[in-house]
């Protein structure tokens, strides 16, 4: 009877077993992200798929955390719902399709086999493959695809779920190995696909837990969601008589009794207040509002170590709640304002960057970029924000594009144009371009050609030694990264720069226009701007202080 009892455990997957391989996986590729995100293919300093894919999945692994009931109908849809939302950049979107596909068949069950299994994983395929407009192999779909496939060709003979997945997993392997022979980029630079290892470090996490490995991820069910908090009225700011919340821990290692227990917390009283006290034979924990932390940490330090110190400006963080009130306020109030035939949001990154797309007529600005791009949430709230019928989005990144066409399928009241601006001097041609008199459609078109002649050329330093298009990079070498090559590398940040722009002009070229990173100095850049001039007398050159990270010089050609 045990026996039987135990076939049926491995043949099938219950709700309950499910969610705690969903965040289990999810766990384990938020462990490997900044190992994924050095699989990069460039070697910039902004390698981002690790991370997008783990804000992604981690997106859905709160809403799955606070599920009080678990089914399989609720559990698909906190997925669903949760990676659709938190789906950041190109990876992190595919990722949100791949789970989209895998729950709409898990919904209509109570439990799993390897039979569901497979149709689940290839619902998923084709699900991802249909929200990518054009597909390449040798990606993070490729991988996928090789799964379900392996799925589907073992379904009907293998019922026992652990040699099941564990199959599965090993074919997802393979085809991640084969990555860089269908993608040379890949190749060239020694690495597999980062999405793809993504996507693996997710099923292996998910195996784990099936197999019952006991691995503390520090993710349980039932968990409030959202955390009580303690409401501040707008005058109470001057009211914080005492402005740090201290909390640690004292290790005892010397004698500590009740009256040593009294006279410190009268100690804390003479210092603080709100404070709580409790202690056993081998630690104390303390927890006390004071305006001097470290008389606190000081007068415990006398009976033992310290640990799990957390010390917080309750001062900062009322500020914090006034601008975060202030914000919402400002929005209810856009709302009320009569509402616009049309609005702009820009993803933008740099202060410099902000003040020419608000001066262009920018409604909204994201901040993201190749740094941190923004989840598809985030351009809802952005959308949410803007009071006009008509909205044109501009992400101005490759990496957002799909983050962006998945908010405008999930606004129904707005009309939204998702124009695909892989760069911000695309986005800001884009702008430039827009005719009030004519329709949003005509614009949309309008715009689409006027980008299609924007070259750019971004200027960054390397964070490792690889070989891209035939050339040999070395770690902290200067590139000049064009819109689909490497365009020129050397030790020498102005002569990179030239050569990027030699690489981007041709004879129909009538603007240069520079915009200079926060880390470039404007006498650097004006110096630069001026041999460009001589170089190409024909062509008007524009400086512009763009205040952007990590990219020294960001040029376009046009």
């Amino acid at each position: 009877m045990i026996k039987e009892e135990l076939a049926v455990d491995t043949n099938k997957i219950d709700a309950k077993l499910c969610a705690k391989m969903f965040l289990t996986g999810a766990k384990n590729l938020e462990a490997k992200k900044e190992w994924i995100n050095e699989l990069n293919v460039f070697p910039v300093p902004d390698g981002d798929t690790g991370t997008n894919m783990t804000m992604t999945i981690m997106s859905a692994a709160k809403e799955v955390s606070e599920l009080e009931e678990i089914s399989m109908q609720k559990l698909a849809k906190a997925i669903s719902s949760g990676s659709l939302r938190g789906a950041r950049g190109n990876s992190g979107v595919i990722l949100s399709q791949l789970f989209r596909g895998f729950t709409k068949v898990i919904a209509e069950v109570e439990w799993i086999d390897t039979e569901i299994l497979a149709e689940a994983l290839t619902k998923a395929v084709e699900t991802a493959y249909k929200a990518v407009m054009k597909p390449k192999e040798g990606t993070i779909l490729t991988v996928a695809k090789g799964a379900a496939e392996k799925a589907q060709e073992l379904a009907e003979t293998i019922k026992d779920m652990s040699i099941f997945i564990s199959e599965v997993i090993a074919e997802a392997e393979y085809v991640l190995s084969q990555t860089p022979e269908m993608l040379p980029v890949l190749k060239e630079a020694g690495v597999v696909d980062s999405g793809g290892q993504g996507l693996l470090e997710v099923m292996k996490g998910a195996y784990d837990a099936f197999l019952g490995k006991e691995l503390n991820y520090g993710i349980e069910f039932g968990k409030p969601k959202k955390k009580p908090q303690l409401e501040v009225s707008y005058q109470e700011e001057t009211d914080i008589k005492f402005g740090y919340c201290t909390e640690f821990i004292v290790n005892l290692e010397d004698t500590y009794d009740d009256q040593d227990e009294m006279e410190f917390k009268s100690f804390l009283n003479s210092i603080g207040d709100s404070i709580v006290l409790v202690s056993d034979d081998e630690i104390v924990k303390v927890h006390v509002h004071t305006n001097d932390p470290g008389l606190a940490l000081q007068r415990a330090l006398t009976y033992g170590s310290l640990s799990r110190i957390k010390i917080d400006n309750m001062r900062e963080e009322h500020q914090e709640k006034l601008i975060k009130d202030a914000e919402r306020l400002a929005a209810e109030q856009a709302k009320q304002m009569p509402r616009k035939e049309v609005g702009f949001i820009c993803v933008s990154v740099g202060e410099g960057m902000g003040e020419i797309f608000e001066s262009l007529g920018a409604d909204y600005l994201i901040e993201g970029g190749q740094t941190m791009n923004p989840s598809t949430q985030d351009v809802l709230e952005a959308i949410d924000h803007v009071n006009a019928d008509h909205i044109f989005i501009f992400p101005n990144n490759k990496n957002i594009i799909l983050a962006a066409n998945q908010a405008k399928v999930l606004t129904k009241d707005k009309n939204i144009f998702v124009v695909p601006t892989k760069t911000v001097p695309q986005g800001i041609t884009a702008m430039i371009a827009y005719v009030m008199e004519k329709s949003p459609e005509e614009n949309e078109k309008i715009m689409l050609e006027e980008i299609a002649h924007v070259k750019t050329g971004q200027i960054t330093y390397a964070v490792r030694d690889t070989k891209i298009d035939d050339k040999e990079i070395h770690k902290d070498d200067i590139m000049g990264l064009g819109d689909h090559s490497l365009l020129a590398v050397g030790t020498e940040l102005e002569e990179v720069a030239l050569n990027t722009v030699k690489a981007m002009v041709d004879e129909d070229t009538e603007l240069i226009s520079i915009y200079y990173g926060k880390d470039t100095k404007e006498s650097d850049a004006a110096s630069l701007a001026e041999k460009i001039e001589e170089i190409y007398p024909d062509c008007e050159i524009e400086l512009q202080n763009g205040g952007q990270p990590i990219y020294y010089y960001v040029i376009s050609a046009e």
